[in-house]
């Protein structure tokens, strides 16, 4: 089986599956991701934003497997070719366990799913008792993206909800900077599409009227890598660990990659 990986989370899946060798082409992004991947002979291809279907007939692997955010068009002229295609598009942490279980089995080691979910789980659900009976959850507003403000998607309200915290909002919705402010809620992570752990915390607390927001007068404003929680894959555990260190610090130690921006000061500073 030779698979065409089209985003991080599938290579990473492949990855902690112990499957690296079905790889035949790749993301430059899955590079990043997967840093065991540059030292092998692999395609570099396009994500499953703005593949074509000329560069993959080149590469006539067994299986394309794409996954979200991806975009129909796309997807649409690579299954009009003839290839195969695997097109996953998880919303839930259930979704992505068995997104896990069936890259498994094409991959021809379905063996290998159940224990790494179980791991998944294991620490989700160390967390969730560290933070049951906590006497207060503080109000989490969790953006995707900052022009339009989007909401984070719902796998992130179900990490928000086991690191003891309350989601603000609705998954994946676009919203304004009124009505956060209005919400004013305790804490902020910002974890934009794309940007890693670079998102500019300092223009964030600058928005009109967010001055007052109790998470950005009591620095409590966030950056959170965009593959620990935007990428759909077990490193999303990463993603968890590090909310639970924004909302309960006293609780959990504090992570490599959680940022923390100062309002009163230009350049966000490393937890």
């Amino acid at each position: 089986m030779n698979i065409a990986s089209l985003q991080p989370s599938v290579s990473i899946i492949l990855e902690r599956l112990g499957c690296l060798d079905v790889l035949t082409a790749c993301t430059r992004y899955c590079l990043a991701a997967v840093p065991a991947l540059r030292n092998r002979p692999i395609a570099i291809v396009h994500d499953s934003w703005s593949t074509t279907t000329n560069e993959l007939l080149e590469l006539r692997p067994d299986l394309v497997i794409a996954s979200v955010p991806y975009r129909q068009e796309s997807l649409a002229a690579i299954l009009k070719s003839g290839l195969p295609v695997l097109a996953l598009a998880p919303h839930s942490l259930a979704d992505i366990e068995q997104d896990i279980r069936l890259i498994a089995a094409v991959a021809g080691v379905p063996h290998r799913a159940e224990p790494l979910i179980e791991e998944m789980r294991s620490a989700l659900d160390s967390v969730r008792s560290a933070t049951a009976r906590l006497p207060e959850k503080p109000l989490v507003y969790c953006e995707e993206w900052g022009k339009p403000l989007i909401h984070s998607q719902f796998w992130i309200k179900e990490l928000v909800e086991a690191a003891g915290g309350e989601f603000l909002g609705q998954p994946g919705a676009v919203t304004t900077p009124e009505a956060i402010a209005a919400a004013a809620p305790d804490v902020i992570i910002a974890a934009w599409c794309g940007a890693g752990d670079r998102v500019p915390l300092h223009k964030i607390s600058a928005r009109p009227g967010w001055d007052q927001i109790p998470a950005v007068l009591h620095n409590r404003l966030y950056c959170i890598a965009d593959e620990f929680l935007n990428t759909p894959a077990p490193t999303l555990i990463d993603g968890l660990h590090s909310i639970a260190a924004a909302l309960h610090p006293a609780i959990f130690p504090a992570v490599p990659g959680l940022r923390v921006g100062n309002h009163n000061r230009s350049t966000p500073s490393c937890v």
